[in-house]
């Protein structure tokens, strides 16, 4: 073969026990490593990206062990200490603390924590609903994990157009999850957002990418931008967003600023009064939250309304109001 069509070869090469053992005995060899772990022994995966709500999907679980136990085992390893590592099935887990059962039906593998974090994070594509908060950390987990085991991705370097490698970890989790590379990379740079704004992305408030664009904003500039989401009950638009990273990367980018940019009238918004919140911050009370402060203007407007109102009538003609 010519030295210029070097292609790596790829050989399915079996153990020993695989090759001279019979499905049965690897079946049961299987079954050896399945146990009933006391839940007291078990600790959940570091960091783990997924959330367990208890929600209908968790009644429906908690229905089908009552009925027919936990089918399908969980996932976990021993850990140096002696105790294990929940690597899948922490929604089985949560159902049988609910259901008050002790013991987790549990499969132990022998992976190392890279090799843990990848099945991790392989376990749970397969999921119904995945929030973009929970990709955001699932993928940077994985990519990290597969950096390490010396798996080449490109994904974490900052150009939007990472460099594409199909035969490897950023093709291969695009291939997996059915997420583009630049979409893997947008995910991932959610990690950057502060837990208040990743939030509104999960509520479907704030878009992909104007979150992508605000990922760039660091934590006071964002903090401040939240601030004024919840004041003018609106998130910004793309182009908005993209005009506070490039203030920001030439450091023009103040609290001031993004005031005025989020009080611009944007087209499918009424038209509204924006007041400055230092000329009120001094007369509304300080546990008044940021959500509450429109009707308490409204209310206290109202009533020195009325009072005008009222006042007036007992005034002596031809008295100025003082």
């Amino acid at each position: 073969m010519p030295s210029g069509n070097k292609r790596d070869i790829k050989l399915d090469l079996r153990s020993y026990d695989d090759i001279f053992s019979t499905q049965e005995q690897r079946d049961e060899e299987k079954l050896a490593k399945i146990n009933e772990i006391p839940l007291e022994q078990i600790d959940d995966f570091p960091n783990h990206p997924y959330k367990v709500r208890d929600d209908e999907d968790m009644e429906a679980l908690i229905d089908s062990i009552k009925e027919h136990g936990i089918i399908t085992p969980a996932t976990v390893r021993k850990k140096e200490d002696g105790r294990y590592e929940l690597i899948s099935g922490h929604r089985r887990k949560r159902a049988c603390e609910i259901l008050g059962i002790p013991t987790l039906r549990a499969e132990i593998v022998d992976l190392t924590r890279d090799q843990a974090t990848v099945l991790m994070v392989e376990s749970n594509f397969q999921r119904s609903h995945i929030l973009p908060s929970e990709k955001a950390f699932a993928y940077k987990m994985r990519l990290d994990a597969m950096n390490r085991q010396g798996m080449r991705t490109d994904l974490t370097s900052d150009p939007v157009e990472p460099k594409l490698d199909r035969e490897r970890g950023n093709g291969r989790l695009s291939e997996e999850t059915g997420d583009s590379v630049s979409q893997i990379k947008r995910y991932i740079r959610l990690t950057n957002l502060t837990p208040e704004l990743l939030n509104l992305v999960d509520e479907g408030r704030m878009k992909m990418r104007p979150a992508y664009e605000v990922s760039f904003l660091n934590t006071d500039q964002q903090n401040s931008l939240y601030e004024q989401i919840d004041r003018n009950e609106a998130t910004p638009s793309h182009d908005q967003t993209i005009r506070m990273r490039k203030m920001a990367e030439n450091g023009n980018l103040t609290a001031e600023a993004i005031e005025a940019i989020m009080s611009e009238l944007k087209p499918n918004q009424k038209e509204r009064i924006v007041l400055r919140a230092d000329r009120f911050n001094e007369v509304i009370p300080k546990h008044i939250k940021l959500v509450e402060r429109e009707d308490y203007i409204y209310d206290a407007l109202r009533f020195f309304g009325e009072y005008l109102k009222n006042h007036s009538r007992d005034r002596p003609r031809g008295q100025d109001a003082r």
